[in-house]
Order: structure tokens, then sequence, then C-alpha cells
């Protein structure tokens, strides 16, 4: 029976031996021929190349293989839905989401460009040529990068009353100067404020203030003073004492603005040489009797004398009979009513010398005259007086 049983044991093992061989056989063919439907393709991920030996059936398959997280913005190429081909390229380049700012204005944008400069050429956003941007064309783009684009517009620059135009993108009147190149000195003002916006179709202007201290030298011109003398004859003047014209300073503070003078202040003032007054000597030797005041044909009477100038309202500079005052600022003439004292009559005023009667007025009416005076500060200082006039001639 032994022998029976060993062929049958041999044939049971030959058999299985066999069937073993055909299982591995299959095996081998079956990865051989998996391994043959692969396909060799080139995969950018981010920039970063790498080889890959893939069965996936499209670009979808092949990405989802490799854990690649394809978002809606993302960059694929060739589409994802492409069926893979031996050697074929695939490039997959995550969007980054950056912020655009123009002046003032933010909107979110999501980009696969590398650079600020294909981003604007993405958005066709167009920059001027004196706009400001917060980055140049060449600048990388990263996640959550804020872009700022300040537009540029055309600025009314006043500087010293000289006016141009300049471009500039909206910022403080501070800012704008200083890109100008413009310094401002320590009294000067600008308008509007430094801290101001700019804004289109604004105006800076800046006014240049300049404080200087001006000295004047002026005149100050002497009295004369008569007194009478019972030595020397009647009618007669002596000069006892000459007089001196002084001189005072003043000193003022002018304020210039753009080279004109927009004030000027007395700040001080003071007397340089004092003025020396001028004293006469009138005669009163000789007595005349004095006539009645309402005769005016008496050779002495008395008058209320008041004082003029060339220059004073209303006045032109030449007499009732033909004499130019301004041409002879010296001369002793009086305004007088001819019905009391002929025109051309030589007199006597008390303290204001011989005169002649050369000159009317509106307002000298009967015992009234007006002495000329070559200067007001004279004038002033006659005032109004009640005085004797003498009929010479």
């Amino acid at each position: 029976m032994e022998n029976g049983l060993l062929p049958k044991a041999r044939s049971k093992a030959k058999q299985s031996f066999i069937s073993a061989g055909v299982i591995i056989s299959f095996t081998i063919i079956g990865i051989l021929f998996h391994e043959g439907t692969k396909k060799t393709v080139a995969v950018s991920i981010d920039g970063k190349v790498q080889e890959v030996s893939t069965d996936a059936k499209n670009v979808q398959e092949l990405l989802d293989d490799l854990n690649v997280d394809v978002k809606k913005n993302d960059y694929v190429y060739p589409s994802l839905d492409t069926e893979l081909k031996e050697n074929m390229k695939i490039v997959w380049k995550p969007a980054v989401q950056v912020v655009i700012n123009i002046d003032g204005e933010k909107q979110k944008a999501w980009t696969t460009a590398e650079t600020v400069g294909q981003l604007l050429d993405q958005y066709k956003i167009d920059l001027g040529k004196h706009d400001v941007i917060n980055f140049t064309k060449q600048s990388s783009l990263a996640n959550n990068l804020e872009i700022k684009i300040n537009r540029a517009f055309e600025v009314q620059l006043i500087d010293g009353g000289k006016s141009r135009k300049v471009w500039s993108p909206s910022t403080t009147v501070a800012d704008f100067l200083r890109q100008q190149g413009i310094a401002l000195n320590e009294n000067d003002r600008v308008e509007p404020g430094l801290n101001e916006k700019l804004t289109r179709n604004s105006k800076v202007s800046v006014i240049r203030v300049e404080k200087v201290t001006d000295v004047v030298e002026e005149p100050i011109h002497y009295a004369v003073i008569t007194k009478k003398d019972s030595r020397i004859p009647y009618g007669e003047q002596r000069i006892i004492q000459g007089g001196k014209t002084g001189k005072k300073e003043k000193k003022y503070e002018v304020v210039y603005e753009n080279g004109k003078i927009v004030s000027k202040k007395l700040i001080s003032e003071k007397i340089v040489e004092k003025p020396q007054d001028k004293i006469v000597a009138v005669g009163a030797k000789k007595i005349i009797r004095t006539a009645s005041r309402g005769n005016a044909d008496a050779k002495e009477f008395f008058v209320t004398a008041t004082a003029y100038t060339a220059n004073c309202s209303g006045c032109s500079g030449r007499t009732a009979t033909g004499i130019n005052l301004m041409a002879n600022p010296d001369i002793k003439l009086i305004a007088v009513d001819p019905r009391i004292i002929p025109l051309g009559t030589k007199v006597y005023v008390e303290g204001y010398g011989y005169a002649i009667a050369g000159d009317t007025g509106n307002k000298i009416k009967g015992y009234k005259i007006d002495l000329f005076f070559p200067s007001k500060q004279q004038a002033w200082r006659w005032g109004v007086r009640k005085v004797k006039i003498r009929i010479i001639k």
C-alpha cells in the first residue's frame, strides 16, 4: 500500500507546483502590463519641476494623486480634464490674494502673476508718468501683499507771486512742498495750511514775507517868535536869533509780502537834533493912533487872522492876483476881503510882518484875513489869532 500512496502524493505535489507557477506568471504579466500602461509626464508644481510615472487618466487625477489641492483661481495647464499623454508637461501654480489700493479705494484680487508688473497687466491698470506706486514693477508678489497707487493730478503752485502748474499725488501741503524742493523762511506763509490734503484743482500759495526795519529822518521846523522892542522904530523887524531846523529819527517795522509793502508800523521815535526858534524883534517905538474897528479907511485896525498853505484843501496854488505860491514859498502874502483891504495893498500884520494883499477866499469876509505860510506846521502853529494890521500903501 505504501508503494501505491507515494505516486499519488508526488502527483498532487506536481500539480500544486504547476498551479503556483501559473499564478506567479499571471501576476508578473499583470504587473508588467500595468507598468506598461503608465505614462511619464513632467509636472511643475509652484515652480518646482518633477518627472512622474502615472496611470492617471487626466490632469485632475494626476494632481489628486500628487495631493495637490487645486483652487478656483489657481493656474493649471493644460486644463484639468485633459487626457494625459507620454512626455506631457503639466503646470500648476497656486493663486495668491493681494490688495490693490488706488487712492484709498481697496480691492482684493486673486492672481497667479509673479510680479507687480504682471498683476497690473492682468487687471489692465495703467500707471501715469507722475503716479506713485509703493513697489517696482519687478517686485515679487506674495499672499496679502498690498499694492498702493496714488494717482497724480495737476496743482497750481504760486511761489512768491510766480505761478506754475505741477503734478502731484494726493498728499499734504508740507510733503508737496518738500517734493517740489521749496524751502520756507521763518516768516513765510502758506495757503492752505501745511497739514491740509491736496485734492484735484488745488492751489498752493507760498507768500514770501520779509520784515525789515526802516529808519527815516524827518525835519523839525523851527518856530518864529516875535517880541516887541520899544527901542526899535515902529514897523521895523530885527532878527535876534536865527532859526535852525531840527531832526528826529523814526524807526518803522516794514512788512513786505512777495516784494510789496503791506504794513508799516512806527516802533520808536527820538529827537536827534532839537530845533532852534527864530526870534524877531518888532519895533514899537513910534505910537500910531488906532482908528475904530468899523472904519475901513483907517490906517490901523484889528482883524481875525487865520493861516493857509498852497496845498490846502480846495487850493490851486495860484492866488487871485496870479501869484504862483508853489514857486514863491517865502513870499509874505495875505488873503483879504477886497471891500475892506484892496488887492495889491501893502500891509504890516502884527506877528507876521510886512506883506501884500494878494489873494481872496470864500470864507474871508469883512475883517478877516488869511496868512500864507510855506508849510502846514507853520500854519498850524499860527492857528487863529486876533491881530492888529496896518495899511502901508
